[in-house]
């Protein structure tokens, strides 16, 4: 018979079997007595700085003490500065004495170091409920009522049991446990008045009450139950035979593989009157719920063929009209096309319009911008040239004046500039011989008669210039230099 496949970390082989106690021989199921040893190793303080003490060399060490016995697994369970803890364990427990002899008080020399590691080693204590525990418990609780099965201490937990070691013989899931192998094995201890394995109540998940654990200690290859006894004597039994036990399993060709269970009592009340009707009434519920989906599924899949045969009797009737349908279609399409054409022409034409617009306005608003500027330089132009005039007949009055008051002679004739008397005390330049003023139209002044200050209509002979300067001011938008002269 070829053993069960399980998972590496869950099982190990064991290779002698001498203490096994026979737990159920129809399945080949046994109990092994776990035989685990903690093993202290303390580290020297290391004085010279970048040096290490390896693990593995010590660890290696520690299995050359015990030779010629070998551990069946050593792991370290804590490692320090100051020391390095191992968890052993071997095949029997009679071996477990004669290897705390080869190492409690002990000492290991490592190469390189001159200092000794002391070795202490103990026997490791199985956490397992004892009968105080249970006893207190259901002694103590308030909400339990130990007249009752399932509120007093009938009912044993158990996680971590293989899936393949419980199923039915030649059975066509191997994965799935039985409720009825559960009860034959566990009936060994006493007579079993009810059992549980969550993982086949397909409702449980969908169930509010979830005092489990599903599918624990690896998913499918494990799994958890309850076990009820209907005499409290097969609940201690049961528990005091599996206190500090591992499970094994041996096949037909001697074999044989073991794994680690937890067992407890059950503090939930899982199997208690109140916790099993509330579960029938859920998974009635839920059945029901089921069935109405169940209902829904059947009407909605028969409306959905009553749909497809009433599609497919259409599709008969309407075969002939088919290509007009498919060229109306087409038409539409096709109209929808243009229009969709015609609407982005319009658009790409009125982004034209809108472009060039702007461009226009643009550049109007560039030529404006040249205008002013160019109608702004003819206006200092001409200010410029004012300016200029005005300084020069300012120059060549003051040269007149200037002569006049040397000579001491009534201003007769024209001057050697070709400005007279008349003119420079009027502001007015004349030509040599002339009589009319340039600006004021009045007549020349005779000789010995001193020049009067304004012209004929009133105004200086320089007020034409000013009169020029101030509209030009006027047409470029803002004030100019004004020039006043009165001689």
């Amino acid at each position: 018979m070829t053993l069960p496949h399980q998972s590496a970390t869950m099982t190990t082989i064991v290779h002698d079997t001498t203490e096994a106690v026979c737990l159920s021989t129809e399945y080949n199921l046994y109990l092994k007595p776990i035989a685990k040893m903690t093993v202290s190793v303390a580290l020297p303080q290391l004085k010279l700085p970048g040096k290490s003490i390896s693990n593995w060399e010590v660890m290696e060490r520690v299995k050359a003490m015990v030779a010629p016995e070998q551990f069946s697994a050593l792991r370290i369970s804590k490692s320090t500065m100051d020391f390095i803890r191992f968890e052993g364990e071997v095949e029997n427990k009679t071996v477990v004495k004669s290897l705390l002899s080869r190492l409690d008080g002990k000492s290991i020399k490592l190469s390189g170091f001159t200092d000794v590691l002391k070795v202490r080693a103990v026997e490791n204590k199985v956490d397992f409920p004892t009968r105080h525990d249970w006893d207190s418990f259901f002694r103590d609780a308030k909400d339990m009522n130990e007249t009752l099965p399932g509120e007093r201490p009938d009912t044993i937990h158990l996680e971590g049991l293989p899936c393949r070691w419980f199923s039915q013989k030649d059975s066509q899931y191997p994965d799935r446990p039985s409720e009825e192998v559960l009860i034959a094995v566990f009936q060994a201890f006493g007579k079993v008045r009810n059992v549980d394995i969550p993982m086949l109540d397909p409702y449980r998940e969908e169930m509010l009450d979830k005092n489990f654990s599903t599918f624990s200690f690896g998913g499918h290859l494990n799994f958890e139950a309850y076990v009820q006894y209907q005499e409290y004597c097969g609940f201690t039994k049961a528990m005091d035979t599996m206190r500090s036990m591992k499970l094994m399993f041996k096949g037909d060709d001697g074999k044989a593989v073991a794994c680690n269970i937890k067992v407890t009592f059950d503090t939930s009340k899982h199997l208690s009157e109140s916790a099993l009707k509330r579960r029938s009434l859920d998974r009635m519920k839920l059945q029901e719920l089921e069935r109405q989906r169940e209902e829904q599924k059947r009407r909605e899949k028969e409306e959905e063929e009553r749909r497809k045969e009433e599609e497919r009797y259409d599709g008969r009737r309407k075969s002939k009209g088919k290509l007009e349908e498919e060229e109306k279609e087409r038409k539409k399409e096709e109209r929808l096309r243009k229009r969709e054409q015609k609407l982005r022409e319009r658009e790409q034409r009125r982004n034209l319009k809108r472009v060039r617009r702007q461009q226009e306005e643009e550049q109007k608003k560039l030529q404006m911008k040249i205008a002013m500027e160019e109608r702004r330089l003819l206006l200092a132009q001409r200010n410029l040239e004012s300016i200029r005039l005005i300084a020069e007949l300012l120059a060549r009055a003051k040269v007149q004046h200037g002569s006049t008051r040397g000579t001491g002679k009534a201003g007769a004739g024209t001057t050697e500039g070709g400005i007279s008397p008349a003119s420079a005390a009027g502001g007015m330049p004349t030509q040599a011989g002339g009589g009319a003023s340039e600006g004021g139209g009045g007549e020349g002044a005779s000789a010995g008669t001193p020049a009067p200050r304004e012209g004929a209509k009133g105004k200086t002979a320089l007020q034409p210039v000013e009169e020029e300067q101030r509209k030009n001011n006027k047409i470029s938008g803002h004030a100019g230099p004004g020039w006043t002269c009165n001689a």
